[in-house]
């Protein structure tokens, strides 16, 4: 009882953290809300049964110490027009985005992400990779514009997370690196325009949440789990396998829609170049995810007889909800577009 009191009270703070963030027309407020933000997460982080999460958890903090401090920096200096020079090379504008990607995980400021993300349990897992990441984008949105430094962020986080992955056997990290993948695509959009990564910013939260609360229910953390997931009915492995692809942006699924959107706007804006960078490293994010569906569905093992009562009948419901929404999401969503 004592623990899920103190669970929701640090829930409760995280959000508080994030509204306070997103919501304040101050610099120092934004730095508010993060640090509010950042010192809920940490107990809900720790597990006294657990030292690797104890120790996720401190790497956690000191990493996430860093941008803050670096923020607050950059907003003395912006409030002190320190140097003129400062300005006209918009070094504070680039401080506040290197902390704001650093906080969040992009790329090149990724490493402590899948360090993290390897040694907690799922339901953290899911919040670092969505409610976590709110805050910094909405700030990164405020003054990110297109340059050489935004360009060579946007193809750096695409890039390590399609070769970042590969090398992988931890879901965990797998997921870590999918999401620098989608932090690149997500960067890309804010340039230019604020609905479009918004919109991308949803929709991953919906297809994260389908695919995280399918692994955590089939407690599946590595891929020879996947493997060896016989006994889990082929309905179940399909579903997953749906999700997979969606999350990975395989057309006609749901995750396809702001990739779709991103490279119609790419094209537009004369930026054909990134856009098919971005779309050639994309295809190999799509690979390990098919790696782990199609091997879960073809590859057969023999298993011990114990293993063969693992019951996910609960959340079967909703993964088959959610699963439809993404099969189906982006067929309904271009019905719609073509009737506007």
């Amino acid at each position: 009882m004592y623990n899920n009191s103190m669970k929701l009270l640090f829930l409760s703070s995280l959000m508080m953290g994030t509204i306070l963030s997103i919501s304040s027309n101050n610099w120092l407020g934004i730095w508010m809300g993060l640090e509010i933000n950042l010192l809920s997460i940490i107990p809900l982080l720790t597990n006294n049964k657990n030292m690797m999460i104890n120790e996720s958890s401190i790497k956690y903090f000191i990493i996430q110490v860093m941008p803050s401090t670096m923020l607050l920096i950059s907003i003395l200096l912006i409030q002190m027009k320190y140097m003129i020079w400062w300005e006209k090379e918009n070094i504070p504008s680039m401080m506040i985005m290197s902390s704001m990607m650093m906080k969040m995980g992009a790329a090149p400021f990724h490493f402590w992400l899948p360090e993290v993300m390897g040694s907690t349990s799922w339901m953290n897992c899911l919040i670092l990779l969505t409610w976590q990441k709110i805050a910094p984008m909405m700030t990164l949105s405020y003054c990110i514009k297109m340059s050489s430094f935004t360009f060579t962020v946007i193809l750096m986080g695409i890039i390590v997370g399609a070769m970042g992955g590969l090398n992988q056997t931890s879901l965990r990290q797998i997921m870590a690196y999918s999401s620098i993948s989608h932090l690149g695509w997500m960067i890309s959009s804010m340039v230019i325009s604020e609905n479009t990564w918004e919109l991308y910013l949803c929709i991953y939260f919906l297809l994260n949440i389908a695919v995280i609360m399918m692994f955590s229910s089939m407690k599946l953390f590595f891929l020879n789990q996947a493997y060896l997931s016989g006994n889990l009915k082929m309905e179940i492995k399909f579903l997953m396998m749906l999700s997979l692809l969606s999350l990975g942006g395989l057309p006609p699924m749901l995750g396809f829609l702001p990739k779709w959107i991103v490279i119609q706007s790419l094209i537009d804006n004369n930026m054909t170049t990134i856009m098919f960078l971005m779309v050639t490293f994309t295809t190999i994010t799509l690979y390990y995810y098919m790696r782990i569906s199609f091997s879960a569905i073809i590859m057969s093992h023999t298993e011990n007889s114990w293993l063969m009562g693992i019951k996910i009948n609960k959340s079967k419901m909703i993964l088959s909800t959610m699963t439809t929404i993404s099969m189906l999401g982006l067929i309904c969503t271009s019905s719609l577009m073509l009737f506007y």
